[in-house]
């Protein structure tokens, strides 16, 4: 295991529990539960992310994906979770706080993604309340930024359901499979 990797597995208060769910730093021995959930999820996640790499479910692109996680955890610049069942056994899906803003924003962006066959269960409403939780308590931010796709009808529940008030809307903001969308922007308070 490299430096970097290490570190991101060491970094103290990388992780956190919700009442269903708990998140911590991704691992390189993640990657077998990553790959076969990520695989077996690809049609239902396809329309929401942007296009995949031709080597995404490598073993050797998961390794390169971990340093580059480490490294932005080192810098204070964003920090991955993994979302698992409370026992910490099954992957269910990620949940990334990035581009963190310091100084006067104390801000950053939220990122998800759920497997497909844990999708409406109530993991990601359970995760994101716990990844609240720790923006505020451990990295003492005042606010999260996320963004959905307008057609996106369970994002957009979820980010309600968890707080988020739609503040905007921008167009041509992310590319997704392929192609530059809108997408309605939403924030909190944590």
């Amino acid at each position: 295991m490299g430096l970097l990797e290490s570190l991101l597995i060491t970094r103290p208060g990388h992780e956190c529990h919700g009442q269903k769910t708990f998140l911590r730093a991704p691992r390189v021995d993640d990657f077998s539960q990553w790959r076969d959930l990520r695989s077996a999820s690809r049609s239902f996640l396809k329309p929401w992310e942007p296009t995949w790499a031709d080597d995404e479910l490598l073993s050797s692109s998961f390794r390169r994906r971990i340093g580059h996680y480490a490294k932005l955890v080192n810098d204070d610049l964003a920090y991955p979770f993994f979302v698992f069942t409370q026992d910490g056994e099954h992957l269910l899906g990620a949940v990334t706080v990035s581009n963190i803003r310091r100084g006067v924003a104390q801000m950053a962006t939220l990122g998800y993604w759920t497997g497909e066959a844990f999708a409406n269960a109530g993991v990601m409403t359970d995760a994101i309340r716990a990844i609240v939780r720790f923006a505020h308590d451990e990295l003492e931010l005042n606010r999260l930024e996320a963004a959905c796709l307008p057609g996106n009808l369970p994002s957009i529940r979820l980010l309600q359901r968890t707080g988020f008030v739609r503040e905007g809307f921008a167009q041509s903001y992310l590319k997704i499979d392929g192609k530059w969308e809108d997408h309605i922007l939403w924030g909190r308070q944590v």
